[in-house]
């Protein structure tokens, strides 16, 4: 029989087995990509406090609820991923931490999760295409999709990157050519390799989309990659030129599968999102199982939602392609989105238009959930969410929704989805709460400010930000209550997150980690 003090150990061996299960190591949290958290005690109360003068450093003792706070760039996209002590976040590189990269980058920082110090970061040269394929100081607008010891995240270069968690401090694994890939271009077009750094990523392989599949991204390479059972799920970013109306590479595919372990190309799927895509594939994939079976969800840059099977069913095209076969297909656009009531197609960007998909799909209960919209670019217009069932999908479903509901404007947020409640928000800057299963609308909240962010709900809360500076917490349910409106000194284009006791929030230029009764060292 197990002493009092074996079985002691054992449980206090599962607790913190359970504590690391309530890290967040990917968008969404996990592959259903349903932005709920288990977290429980997460503040109301909080203040980020005000800046020293002149300066962009937090005074620390103005806070309230802070454990801690870093600096990023002065543009921040990304959402934070959490796991194994570590915290990461996509930014720029306004803010240098090496004095040996100065200049316009793609940036990821790594953080210790529980004192805010900085561990090192990855850095991503500009592509020098301007606006057009690497937007000037977006930088990285992902951030790593976190496996065991490896990351992966799309970078601005339209590049899958494969990173060690590690960093350099346990040697260099994989690729040798970090001094090369952290080089830009000098005005000569030389190219200077920077030996890396103790505060360096290790990078363990790269794998550009643009040079193996032709792609042409749009603006910025931006999504937050799947990794399931040993293999890697990406959208491309494959869009539009500067015209808005060509379209350079339709055969190049928006959705590619790679090995996980060696960077390796799988399959892809077929490119008919590519042949009429409005403007770009951002939306992030997700996965469930469908009648038992693995399904992969991706909504596209042409407005439409797909479900795919996974790399164990590929389809051999020829010798250098696989495809992913698609097993339904849905219009998220109504039909009078699509084409005026005398039949004419409608303008794209307009008001009244058709839109892309940026919002992840979401996939929870077994429905699927789904939102159009367009680039904040492109300003306010209709939308809608739809409600699919995907056990019931074969062949072009369009049409046979569950529900949908167009009381929503076009909307870049993935929603969350709990106790048979939605919360979602539009980028006008209203929040929503609908009935899961019928669509039905229980109360809007108008933020009056644009929404990017994706709603966080945890510990009976929903955690909202907006493009104001100003996070919204309110109560889960089917009646509106607003607990709390908490300014920040700059917008809130990145999600809030949850992990083991902790709430993440990253400004355009700071990562908070908020604890209840935490009092940062002075």
């Amino acid at each position: 029989m197990k002493s009092k003090l074996t079985l002691t150990c054992s449980v206090l061996a599962l607790a913190g087995t359970l504590v690391q299960a309530a890290d967040w190591p990917t968008w969404g949290g996990r592959a259903d990509r349903n932005m709920i958290s288990e977290e429980k005690g997460l503040p109301v109360e909080l203040d980020p406090g005000k800046k020293k003068p002149g300066s962009d450093e937090i005074d620390l003792s103005t806070t309230k609820n802070v454990a801690w706070v870093a600096k990023l760039g002065s543009q921040t996209y990304g959402t934070p991923s959490i796991a194994a002590g570590t915290v990461y976040v996509g930014t720029n590189n306004e803010s240098p931490r090496n004095p040996n990269h100065i200049g316009d980058r793609g940036i990821v920082m790594a953080f210790d999760e529980y004192t805010g110090e900085f561990k090192w970061q990855m850095v991503s040269p500009k592509l020098g295409a301007g606006k057009v394929s690497d937007w000037e100081f977006l930088g990285m607008c992902s951030t790593p999709t976190l496996s065991g010891n490896r990351g992966y995240v799309v970078t601005n270069r339209c590049e899958i990157v494969c990173i060690d968690t590690n960093g350099l401090s346990d040697g260099n694994q994989g690729m040798q050519d970090e001094a090369k890939y952290m080089a830009a271009p000098d005005k000569d077009g030389k190219v200077n390799p920077i030996e890396p750094g103790k505060t360096d990523a290790d990078i363990i392989w790269v794998y550009d989309m643009r040079k193996e599949l032709g792609v042409f991204p749009h603006n910025i390479a931006s999504s937050y990659v799947l990794v399931q059972d040993g293999k890697v799920y990406c959208t491309t970013s494959n869009g539009v030129d500067w015209s808005h109306t060509n379209i350079p590479a339709p055969t190049a595919p928006s959705f590619v599968c790679l090995d996980a372990e060696t960077g390796e190309y799988v399959a892809e799927m077929n490119p008919i999102v590519s042949e009429r895509v409005l403007h770009c594939s951002w939306s992030s994939p997700a996965y469930g199982l469908v009648n038992g079976k693995p399904q992969l969800f991706f909504a596209g840059g042409d407005g439409w939602a797909y479900g795919l099977g996974t790399a164990d069913v590929k389809e051999k095209i020829d010798d250098e392609i696989s495809e992913l076969p698609i097993l339904w297909s849905y219009d998220a656009n109504p039909p009078e989105y699509r084409k005026s009531p005398a039949g004419e197609p409608m303008k794209y960007a307009e008001y009244d238009g058709p839109s892309e998909c940026i919002a992840t799909p979401v996939y929870h209960d077994g429905l699927l959930y789904i939102e159009i919209g367009q680039d904040p670019e492109h300003g306010e217009g209709v939308g809608m969410i739809s409600c699919i069932d995907p056990s019931k999908a074969e062949g072009d479903i369009t049409g046979k929704a569950v529900w949908t509901y167009k009381g929503i404007e076009r909307s870049i947020s993935t929603p969350a989805i709990k106790d048979g409640l939605l919360y979602t928000a539009d980028y006008t800057g209203r929040i929503f709460c609908l009935d899961a299963k019928t669509g039905k609308e229980y109360w809007v909240h108008d933020t009056k400010g644009h929404i990017w962010a994706n709603p966080l709900v945890a510990d009976g809360k929903i955690y909202l930000g907006n493009e104001e500076g100003e996070l919204f917490i309110l109560a889960e349910g089917k009646e509106k209550k607003l607990l709390a409106e908490i300014e920040f000194s700059a917008p809130l284009k990145g999600s809030a997150v949850a992990a083991n006791g902790a709430l993440y929030i990253a400004t355009e230029t700071h990562l908070y980690c908020f604890k209840e009764g935490a009092k940062p060292a002075q």
